[in-house]
């Protein structure tokens, strides 16, 4: 009818502003100059120059991230963006905002990162964070503590608590280990850890929001232990999950623990991404191309840009640098949609979404797990101290 046309209209519209000539190279200064200013929020990204199949990269003054747009596949798919469905998934309705409580407390007496104070973003650094005997050892302890965290995460989460209940605890123990939440105030984030539930692909913010049975979460930690980023994060069922979801979260965590085994000195950074492409169509899952794996170390993101596609993007692992690998995989298309907090990433399609991540370190001949599981010894797609052939 007349709406339909209209929304073919405003599709049709929607392709033409979004034409760009293509360039499969974009410079390091092109990249800077392609600041768009607006926003309050910042997204915890670290994303740099996009060389494969990519129409523009933008980063934001105010909300401080670097996005990677692909460009659209057809009509089809930007009509439905224009014009959603509002099926449920798994019978679960779409996420709704729920009310947000106020930041929690950090005594003085903890080192703190240079932008919790200020709420400011500190500027992206390209290179790589590369670290000597005495820094490796400091980022053990980082990772270390993340994963403890993330371990007890997983403890508590079940059918009726709320993602801001996880905040709290979260908070509580990293500050009585003498750490920082390094999500909070980091651009104005306004918790300590991300809680991204169901459809939610990344950067939820810790809300009144409830779990129910059959969901699942990904609970996302970064400690700032003695001047030292460890992150980590992995998707977490609540209580029992369909079939379709647990392989989604399965393939997941093999699609990352496959790319950690290729990881050593020499391997083209440009490798990881193939490796997870790979994994996921073969299980005919999605890669979420817009949010990327990054440097981390003494800076909260830096280069290199570790993108879980397939792409060409240059560069080499090299001895000593830690880096995070943390593929989105989904059930549907990898379109999404920001919500108007500026950090909220979901779906379009409202199908559901996995993450999971590592902070790693590479030595000698292959790559240590800095934020492998202490309560997960045994996992079940292992990788720790993978050397490549």
């Amino acid at each position: 009818g007349s709406d339909m046309a209209a929304a073919r209209t405003m599709a049709c519209l929607s392709v033409a502003s979004l034409a760009r000539p293509f360039s499969s190279r974009v410079s390091s200064a092109s990249c800077r100059a392609a600041v768009v200013a607006g926003g309050q929020r910042a997204s915890l990204l670290g994303a740099s120059q996009p060389r494969w199949g990519l129409t523009a990269l933008r980063r934001r003054a105010n909300r401080g991230f670097l996005t990677v747009e692909a460009k659209k596949k057809g009509f089809a798919e930007l009509l439905s963006d224009i014009v959603p469905k509002d099926e449920d998934y798994n019978g679960r309705p779409r996420l709704d905002k729920g009310k947000v409580s106020a930041k929690q407390h950090v005594p003085n007496s903890i080192p703190k990162p240079p932008y919790a104070d200020t709420g400011h973003l500190p500027p992206m650094n390209e290179d790589p964070q590369i670290h000597d005997a005495e820094g490796e050892e400091k980022m053990r302890a980082a990772g270390l503590l993340a994963a403890q965290v993330l371990d007890y995460a997983e403890t508590i989460i079940k059918p009726g608590i709320t993602t801001d209940f996880i905040d709290q605890k979260v908070h509580k123990m990293i500050i009585d280990a003498g750490a920082y939440p390094s999500p909070l105030n980091y651009g104005g984030f306004p918790k300590s850890v991300c809680t991204s539930l169901n459809e939610c692909i990344c950067h939820g913010i810790p809300d009144t929001t409830e779990l129910r049975e059959g969901d699942i979460i990904n609970v996302d930690v970064t400690v700032y232990l003695n001047g030292y980023h460890g992150d980590t994060s992995r998707t977490i069922c609540v209580g029992k999950v369909t079939d379709e979801v647990q392989r989604l979260v399965d393939v997941t965590e093999k699609s990352l623990a496959e790319a950690i085994k290729i990881c050593k000195p020499g391997t083209p950074v440009r490798k990881i991404g193939a490796t997870i492409h790979a994994i996921a169509d073969e299980a005919g899952f999605g890669v979420v191309e817009k949010f990327v794996g990054h440097g981390v170390g003494k800076e909260f993101h830096s280069g290199p840009t570790v993108r879980h596609h397939r792409n060409n993007d240059p560069g080499v692992l090299v001895k000593g640098q830690t880096f995070t690998i943390e593929p989105m995989l989904t059930i549907g298309r990898t379109a999404d949609r920001m919500w108007r907090d500026g950090w909220t990433a979901v779906t379009a399609d409202g199908k559901w979404t996995a993450q999971c991540e590592h902070t790693l370190l590479i030595t000698d001949d292959g790559v240590e797990i800095l934020t492998a599981s202490p309560m997960k010894k045994t996992e079940r797609f292992p990788a720790k101290e993978a050397t490549a052939a």
